[in-house]
């Protein structure tokens, strides 16, 4: 059961995280500003992060649950920090 709330999280994170990295994007295409690029990395780094930690978890049957939780910190600290550099560096 908690295999299955923890997998629609993730699923539900990923499909908002990919929307406001495609609205970033877009936003980028209209209006030229750099910003809008670092937004959509640092959204797309989250979206990694917690991807590729469900991934490996259901593969590895959670072995390892400290080094998936590592691999998910640092991605989504790191998009994160994007996040707000851009938001720092919008003009």
């Amino acid at each position: 059961m908690i295999e299955l709330l923890y997998a629609t999280s993730t699923l539900v994170f990923v499909v908002a995280g990919l929307t406001m990295a495609g609205m970033a994007v877009r936003a980028y295409v209209q209006t030229s500003r750099r910003a809008m690029l670092h937004l959509s990395l640092g959204f797309s780094l989250a979206v990694a992060g917690a991807a590729a930690t469900m991934i490996s978890a259901f593969i590895t049957d959670f072995d390892g649950v400290k080094s998936l939780l590592l691999v998910n910190s640092v991605l989504t600290t790191c998009g994160f920090l994007l996040v707000m550099y851009s938001l720092v560096t919008y003009e």
